[in-house]
C-alpha cells in the first residue's frame, strides 16, 4: 500500500509517443498520477476529459498530469489523438507499476486478469506521496476536488 509520506517508488514506462518517461525525472515537480483501466470506456474517457478541460488549473500550479493504464502505448496514442489530450498517457502493459502501487485488479471483469485500479496520487517536488487514493469500483470517479488541495498546499 502506498501511504501519504512515503517516496513514491520510482518507475519507467513508455509514453504514446514511445519515449522512455521515468518518475524520477519529474523531480522538482508537482505530479498528479491517475492510473485507470481501459482507454477509451466511459468512465476513463470521463475521467481524462476532465483533466484536459480543466488542464490550465493544474498548469496553473505547476503540477504535471500522467495518465497511466495497463493498454498498448499504440492504444494509448490513438485514445489522446482521438480526445486531444494534452498530458502524458503511459503504458503500463506489463502491470508493473499497477502492481508496484497496489493499484490493480488481479482479477477483472469477463475474467481479464490485470487491470489498473482507478487510482491518484499527488507527488511532490521532491518525490514524497501528498495524497493518495485508490477506488475499488471502477464507476467511480477520483476526488478531483480533493486532488486540487493537495496540490495548492506544495510549494
Amino acid at each position: 500500500m502506498i501511504s501519504v509520506g512515503q517516496p513514491a517508488p520510482d518507475f519507467t514506462l513508455f509514453d504514446s509517443a514511445k519515449n522512455p518517461i521515468s518518475l524520477h525525472n519529474g523531480k522538482g515537480k508537482k505530479i498528479v498520477l491517475l492510473f485507470y483501466p481501459f482507454a477509451f470506456s466511459s468512465t476513463c474517457t470521463k475521467e481524462l476529459c476532465y483533466i484536459r478541460d480543466n488542464m490550465s488549473l493544474f498548469n496553473n500550479i505547476d503540477a504535471e498530469v500522467m495518465g497511466i493504464s495497463v493498454d498498448s502505448l499504440y492504444t494509448l496514442a490513438k485514445f489522446k489523438e482521438e480526445q486531444g489530450y494534452q498530458f502524458t498517457l503511459l503504458s503500463d502493459f506489463n502491470k508493473e507499476v499497477s502492481r508496484l502501487y497496489n493499484a490493480i485488479y488481479e482479477d477483472w471483469n469477463y475474467n481479464m486478469k490485470g487491470v489498473s485500479k482507478r487510482a491518484s496520487f499527488v507527488i511532490d517536488r521532491e518525490g514524497i506521496v501528498r495524497y493518495a487514493q485508490v477506488l475499488e469500483n471502477a464507476g467511480d470517479l477520483p476526488d478531483f476536488e480533493a486532488i486540487q488541495a493537495s496540490l495548492s498546499t506544495i510549494n
